[in-house]
């Protein structure tokens, strides 16, 4: 199966971060908040959108 080389390397570096973290979750975390202060950049968070109602459909719409 053909590997996309790029995907390949973010896996890797991925897997080699969380490895120096013991795969700690908490830790991976802190250390990346750490990076985005460190690096100078504006992040923007957004509120969560509240999720819009389904809308049933009726009888004719299923049958289409």
């Amino acid at each position: 199966m053909w590997e996309d080389p790029i995907v390949a390397e973010v896996r890797k570096i991925r897997e080699a971060h969380a490895a120096q973290f013991n795969y700690d979750l908490t830790a991976i975390y802190h250390d990346l908040k750490q990076q985005e202060k460190a690096s100078g950049q504006v992040f923007v968070s957004f509120p969560p959108r509240q999720a819009r109602p389904i809308r049933k459909l009726s009888k004719r719409q299923k049958a289409a």
